[in-house]
């Protein structure tokens, strides 16, 4: 694919939103390949005998060492020139440990290869989001992350469904044998992005009271921006009210659903995965039109009401409707995130390196859901979990009114 061009160089922002198939199917394939990664892992240690314990040791090295890369990885890919090379060694990786897993289910081998996925992924979203800075148009680069974000939804959707049929038919270590494959039409759909040098964008303006520029630099002055610090406040509050809800929901409804329990629960995943891939554009438009807090408003205030129905109602069926809420808040959390770091953070040139920060917020916020919202549904109950969480969707919608500035920018003249 060829990039417009003045003499033989490409120019960052040349391309319009809809005008890049091969982004469009890298954040497919990269889903696909990602989404062996989660559930199908657990099932397929104990298939292979591992404990639970063992399988928790494993997981939990995996997460720490998530949270650990976030900043380290993101602050890589500011480093690193070729953006597109650092995303290609990250597919590759990726690849690789899931070949690993498959081949050798060991402690020391799965253990590794947690390790390098963890490490591997933080490398790989900031350096696709990167990638699109550059090759996207400012204008339309909300519509364009609405994009990657549908494509993504689709394709975990998609793999859901054929990695279950997968471990069905053919068995639990066909998933990662798979997922591995994967990777290969992941760094096809790569190579059609030719190479652009990752540059600061030309001047904006911001509808927000005007934040003084800053040379780009190594300097650490970015971290003060109170945009920045409201949005990691925000979104770990997000993520602390959201992480828990599924889980904790899943659990009520085995217990009430016996044996369609498996079909409820995919439906529970699946359909917000839909509802995602349906309002991603839409939030991408909305939020370069309007602005990023009425946007964001909405996607937060989709988390209370969600917890507050779900602490109510015990059908197993409506669950699966209320659920769908989630899927406007992944559209407009995942479009919005990477949004409005890249307002923040527009001419200081640690774009990635802030999208690590707050990502470290987000796993922070997510881990401590997981934690809290057990310890509330073992001694209170499942109900009294439920407001709980929503309680603090509430605080985070609060914050997005009352802490969040808008960051929407603008052309000027």
């Amino acid at each position: 694919m060829k990039l417009l061009s003045a003499g033989n160089e490409c120019q960052p922002g040349a391309l319009a939103a809809r005008g890049l198939p091969g982004l469009d199917w890298l954040n497919f394939f990269v889903a696909n390949f990602q989404t062996g990664f989660g559930p199908f892992i657990s099932v397929y240690l104990t298939s292979a005998g591992w404990t639970q314990a063992a399988i928790g040791a494993a997981l939990s090295t995996g997460t720490i060492a998530s949270m650990a890369s976030q900043v380290p990885a993101g602050a890589l890919v500011d480093a690193i020139r070729s953006k597109r090379g650092a995303a290609a060694a990250a597919i590759a990786v990726i690849g690789l440990s899931a070949l690993a897993i498959a081949l050798s289910p060991n402690f020391l081998a799965i253990t590794v290869a947690e390790v390098l996925h963890s490490f591997a992924s933080a490398i790989l979203g900031p350096a696709i989001a990167a990638i699109t800075l550059v090759l996207v148009d400012p204008s339309a680069f909300g519509e364009r992350l609405g994009r990657n974000a549908r494509y993504a939804a689709a394709g975990n959707a998609v793999a859901a469904g054929v990695m279950g049929s997968c471990a069905y038919y053919l068995g639990d270590r066909a998933v990662f044998l798979f997922a591995a494959g994967l990777s290969i039409p992941a760094l096809a759909a790569l190579r059609t992005l030719q190479e652009a040098p990752f540059a600061p964008l030309r001047t904006l303006r911001t509808v927000s009271p005007r934040v003084p520029k800053r040379a780009t630099d190594q300097s650490w002055r970015f971290l003060l921006d109170r945009r920045l610090i409201a949005f990691a406040i925000c979104a770990a509050l997000f993520h602390l009210a959201n992480a828990a809800m599924l889980p904790i929901a899943a659990a009520a409804v085995t217990k009430r659903s016996g044996s369609e329990a498996g079909l409820i629960i995919a439906a529970c995943i699946v359909g917000p995965q839909l509802v995602t891939a349906l309002l991603s554009p839409w939030a991408g438009r909305a939020a370069e039109a309007w602005g990023r807090r009425p946007i964001l408003l909405l996607g937060f205030s989709a988390l209370p009401i969600r917890g507050i129905l779900l602490a109510w109602v015990a059908d197993p069926y409506l669950i699966t409707v209320i659920q769908l809420l989630d899927g406007l808040g992944a559209a407009v959390f995942g479009v919005l995130f990477p949004l409005i770091v890249a307002d923040a953070t527009r001419e200081t040139g640690h774009y990635t390196t802030s999208l690590g920060l707050i990502g470290l917020a987000i796993g922070g916020g997510a881990t401590l859901s997981t934690v809290v919202g057990g310890l509330v549904a073992d001694h209170f109950g499942v109900g009294a979990a439920f407001l709980s969480l929503a309680a603090v969707g509430l605080s985070a919608t609060v914050f997005v009114w009352t802490l969040m500035p808008e960051t929407r920018i603008a052309e000027e003249g």
